[in-house]
């Protein structure tokens, strides 16, 4: 940015940008929507002097050598601004409220010159969305796997409508009944369980998505569990949720979590009387994939009066947790303390299991939790995860891909003969690119009993306009063009819930039918494949070497 005609050492051209506004002056009309939507002041109402030469008129009576005259033309027209502080995200939400489409932005076609500069303050950049792709198109390893085994004699499955079984797992834990029976004798307590869907929409917080977001998910669960009889369950994210939905007949459908910042739980111990049904599941945030050594983050320009009044704390401040509990200090005390205790807060009804981040000391977690009777399960989440606010470097740079970390600790559980008792949640970029039901397919015969997925429903459920090629990604300043992560009014009304409900039931029922699809063939319908890795094969010799597979050519 010029001032007073000095270059400081951030003045960047439109050239160095990633995104530059292409705007066609002939065709607009100044209505000025484009500069009203843009979220993040990218572009403004500019004015412009044009210079035109105007030649004599070659008549008969004039002299072919006169001179012409200038004339100076003014008029409006679209500038992008080259601050960094305002540079374009690239979301395009310009383009649809155009009623002439007469503006949109391109990517750059040389090397993004922004990063250099980003970091103005002594801050470095924090982001949503998930990491950057450098090779989008190609696709992760769970995208390379294939399902060779096909039982073409007993079931050639040439209609996934023609497979009626029912696609359930369970949350809980599943003990031998030698030791569930002596449990029950001795304290009159037996591990509860549940039998939900294997698609579980991941922790997404009240607070992270914008009130209209949020209602949409739940109206979408709900409609699902009770009119289609999917067992559906949504994860609330840290942060609480609010009390009406804690004092409803909905709660059933929901896994509460608490994570190392305890934001919402005041709210949620209060209800504790007042609850018609138990949650379906506490979970217990130690880390995230996105971001494994951060902890979460929510960045005040989203913590409004609301936000601040469900997680007790003031208005207009930022939000992090720690990256670990306080009071862990190791995992048996995090086992004696978190989960005990949230199990004696719901008298021992409600399941309650941890959640890691994809990491080497993953096997070290799985190990401590098979010794105690007390948790339900483990969730992990793989690098490729979404987060609502991150630092670059944690995003690209730190975490370990869910499908290897997964097949770690579900042959660890094998080899202790417990592969039956413990689930494993996976989570992590799955359906990245569009493949959800083979992703998830694929995590199951990995070892997975259910998955985990989180952006794919804001993609999909809501129109996000974010990628992984690093396009938009704002849902960290509450400035989301579309509403999905906005606590500004103005912007959340945009997005009706009701239409994010439907298209949560459309994503579920084309979902079913595709996992239908796979598991028909391979002589499974009456249980998930949960390890089945011999139906599995992939053309990368390393990868098949590493997750035990079939390598195929």
């Amino acid at each position: 940015m010029v001032t007073n005609g000095n270059i400081s050492p951030s003045t960047l051209s439109v050239k160095d940008l990633p995104w530059q506004i292409d705007w066609d002056k002939d065709r607009c009309t100044l209505c000025g929507r484009c500069t009203a939507v843009c979220p993040v002041h990218a572009i403004e109402l500019g004015v412009y002097r044009k210079r035109h030469i105007e030649l004599p008129s070659l008549d008969a009576g004039l002299a072919r050598n006169n001179g012409g005259s200038n004339v100076y033309q003014i008029f409006q027209g679209i500038r992008q601004k080259t601050d960094p502080a305002y540079a374009c995200v690239g979301c395009a939400a310009c383009s649809l409220v155009c009623p002439n489409d007469c503006i949109i932005p391109r990517r750059s076609d040389e090397a993004d010159k922004l990063k250099f500069h980003v970091n103005q303050g002594g801050q470095p950049r924090r982001r949503g969305g998930r990491r950057n792709v450098r090779d989008v198109g190609q696709g992760g390893i769970l995208d390379q796997i294939k399902f060779t085994r096909i039982s073409m004699l007993t079931d050639p499955a040439l209609d996934a409508g023609r497979h009626e079984f029912e696609v359930r797992t369970l949350l809980g834990r599943v003990l031998p009944p030698e030791e569930s029976l002596r449990l029950y004798r001795e304290q009159g307590w037996a591990p509860p369980v549940r039998e939900i869907y294997p698609l579980v929409i991941g922790a997404m917080s009240f607070g992270a998505l914008s009130p209209n977001m949020w209602e949409g998910l739940q109206m979408g669960v709900a409609y699902l569990n009770e009119e289609l009889g999917m067992p559906v369950r949504m994860c609330t994210g840290e942060g609480g949720c609010p009390p009406r939905l804690l004092r409803s007949r909905f709660l059933k459908y929901v896994i509460l979590q608490i994570a190392s910042g305890y934001f919402g739980w005041d709210e949620i111990i209060h209800a504790l009387p007042d609850m018609q049904e138990d949650p379906c599941a506490v979970e217990i945030k130690y880390g995230q994939g996105a971001k494994p050594g951060d902890g979460g983050l929510l960045m005040w320009y989203k913590v409004n009066k609301l936000i601040a009044a469900i997680r007790g704390v003031p208005p207009g401040v930022s939000l992090p947790s720690p990256p670990t509990h306080q009071t862990k200090y190791s995992i048996e005390e995090a086992v004696a303390k978190m989960i005990q205790s949230m199990y004696m807060a719901w008298g021992f009804r409600v399941p309650v299991y941890p959640k890691i981040s994809g990491s080497s000391t993953a096997l070290a977690v799985l190990n401590n939790l098979t010794r105690n009777p007390y948790a339900a399960g483990l969730a992990i989440d793989g690098e490729d995860g979404g987060t609502g606010a991150a630092y670059n470097v944690s995003m690209d740079h730190m975490g370990h891909p869910i499908a290897s970390n997964l097949r770690d600790c579900y042959l660890n559980l094998v080899k202790l003969g417990k592969q039956n008792e413990i689930p494993l949640f996976a989570g992590g970029g799955i359906g990245k690119n569009g493949n959800l039901a083979a992703n998830a397919a694929a995590l199951i015969m990995l070892g997975a009993s259910a998955v985990q997925t989180g952006k794919y429903m804001m993609q999909a459920a809501a129109g996000c306009l974010g990628s992984e090629s690093d396009r938009c990604n704002i849902c960290n300043i509450g400035l989301c063009p579309k509403g999905i992560t906005s606590q500004d009014p103005r912007l959340y009304r945009r997005l009706d819930p009701e239409k994010v409900a439907e298209r949560v039931v459309d994503i579920y029922l084309s979902f079913d039918t595709e996992l239908r699809k796979i598991l028909a063939p391979l002589g499974r319908s009456t249980s998930l494949p949960i390890g089945m890795s011999d139906a599995l094969a992939i053309n990368d010799h390393n990868a098949a070497e590493r997750l035990q597979i079939k390598y195929v050519v």
